[in-house]
């Protein structure tokens, strides 16, 4: 179930005009909560994370990894 701080989120990017995917379940663990696409950017990923949530060092492996695959990744937190 999404948090409210990452439903908060997918309203802000769709209302900047990005087209938001909650991938819920993937065939690769740690992959971040969301992936932002829009015309003329490159992929975005965003691993979403309350307040008092840490960064688990899977999904900061995973982060890096698709950097180095060329998309934009990162976590942001909830403060």
């Amino acid at each position: 179930m999404a948090s409210k701080f990452q439903t908060k989120i997918i309203k802000e990017y769709e209302a900047e005009g990005w087209f938001v995917i909650n991938l819920i379940r993937t065939s690769k663990n740690g992959i971040p909560d969301l992936l932002c696409l829009k015309e003329g950017n490159k992929p975005l990923f965003l691993e979403c994370k309350e307040k008092t949530d840490t960064l688990k060092k899977l999904q900061d492996y995973r982060i890096r990894e698709l950097r180095n695959y060329g998309a934009d990744a990162f976590c942001i937190k909830d403060v």
